[in-house]
């Protein structure tokens, strides 16, 4: 089941970072000081009585006017009634009521999306409650008083957020459709390879960056079998702003990736890949998802016999985290190599399910251990016991060893290496994870 996304709303100052940085466990989202570039994290996984979730920081909005953050606060609302499970709607006790909070407050109300009201800076509980009970206007329910800065409240606030999760109740385990999220910067071509799937214009594309209205699933059936396509094309409407632009893809393509099973990241051909794409396909990575980068408009490429390589070349360079991931080179418009994307599909999710059987996994590990000693440090060598794939999806293995501190990143590579030349696990990352055990617990 995919993890549900909860989404912070309001205006600036009111505290949206501290509580964000507060439940994320670390200071992650970081002031932006370069136009048109998103340098802060805006999404966190959080885990709350062993619920996890995904936190989004709707954030971004420059106080110059009450127009302005009227407008950009409704735009924030947006975002999250698109993409969320259930939205924490922040106010601020010492700045008290104000007219945008009452206008975004009908806006989530109409929405009927859960919304839990958090008044913040409520650093004095007996001093401050009279001022809370203002909030009960907005008519939205219940205050939650919180102080992010001083860690209170926020347990409570915690609580209600997980009352709003459904029961993991094993009905969508049920659905063994693949899902396949298209994922990509605006105007890429992610709606045109659907519609080409398809064979007809089911979701609205135009030539303006962003102009998909929300995120679609699609039915497509290829060869009697079903697939779920989730489309995550940017904004709902196009914004003046390219870094906020930018911010809603990645949104978009945080709670899409969520729900997926295999990743399609398009990158457009005649552009070539960029530190954006590279970002939202880090996205899939650091998930586990199954991965296959599909190079789009390649019809448009004058080519030679030297082409193919030296644009995978481009790619593997600035995608050198994913090496696994497969490239397809493309064309929505003519309908080149589509239908083979299929395949490459179910050749990825046939090796997200894998499993390797204990005894094969340690002949493997033998081996390469015999080929490539072990390091070692101060007279001390790295012995390894024992290896066994403890989840699929992605694959996932442990290692036991008489001191983790001798693995080096580089040997659990050169094993990864060896699992793949045996398995190929083509199109998926593998998660290694090392644990210590004594020689006499052998």
């Amino acid at each position: 089941m995919s993890k549900p996304v909860v989404a912070i709303v309001g205006r600036p100052n009111v505290g949206k970072s501290t509580l964000f940085n507060a439940l994320a466990g670390e200071k992650i989202s970081i002031v932006k000081d370069t136009p048109g570039v998103t340098r802060d994290r805006i999404y966190a996984e959080v885990n709350w009585l062993d619920r996890e979730f995904t936190l989004i920081d709707t954030g971004g909005i420059e106080p110059d006017s009450n127009d302005v953050i009227l407008s950009q606060m409704r735009e924030q609302a947006q975002i999250a009634i698109d993409t969320a499970d259930v939205i924490l709607f922040m106010t601020d006790v010492k700045q008290g009521l104000v007219d945008s909070d009452s206008k975004v407050a009908d806006m989530l109300r109409r929405s009927q999306k859960p919304v839990i009201l958090v008044v913040n800076k409520v650093d004095n509980f007996k001093k401050l409650m009279p001022d809370v009970y203002e909030f009960y206007n907005l008519g939205i329910g219940d205050p939650v008083p919180i102080s992010s800065a001083e860690r209170i409240g926020i347990g409570d606030m915690l609580d209600k957020v997980v009352e709003f999760f459904p029961e993991a109740d094993g009905e969508e385990e049920e659905d063994e459709r693949p899902r396949i999220a298209i994922v990509g910067k605006p105007n890429v071509g992610k709606s045109s390879i659907i519609n080409k799937l398809i064979g007809e214009d089911r979701v609205i594309v135009s030539d303006i960056a962003g102009t998909t209205r929300d995120a679609i699933d699609t039915n497509v059936v290829h060869n009697g079998k079903e697939y779920v396509f989730i489309d995550t094309a940017g904004l709902r409407r196009k914004n003046k702003i390219k870094e906020e632009l930018e911010r809603y893809s990645i949104i978009r393509t945080v709670t899409a990736v969520e729900r997926a099973d295999v990743v399609l990241v398009v990158i457009d051909a005649e552009e070539g890949v960029t530190e954006q794409d590279a970002k939202i396909a880090g996205i899939a990575h650091e998930r586990g998802k199954g991965v296959i980068i599909v190079v789009n408009k390649w019809d448009a490429i004058e080519k030679n016999d030297k082409t193919v390589k030296e644009y995978e070349h481009q790619v593997r360079l600035i995608l050198s985290f994913m090496p696994y991931a497969e490239i397809m080179y493309v064309s929505a418009v003519t309908g080149q190599r589509l239908p083979k994307l299929f395949d490459m599909i179910d050749v990825v999710i046939q090796n997200q399910t894998l499993r390797v059987a204990t005894g094969v996994l340690n002949e493997i590990m033998t081996e390469a251990v015999a080929m490539q000693q072990p390091p070692s440090d101060k007279g001390k060598r790295l012995k390894l016991y024992y290896i066994t794939q403890v989840a699929v999806k992605p694959p996932t293995f442990v290692i036991f060893v008489n001191d983790k501190e001798l693995m080096h990143f580089s040997y659990t590579r050169y094993l990864e290496n060896k699992i793949r030349e045996a398995f190929g696990f083509k199109g998926t990352s593998l998660k290694f994870f090392i644990r210590e055990r004594k020689e006499k617990d052998r």
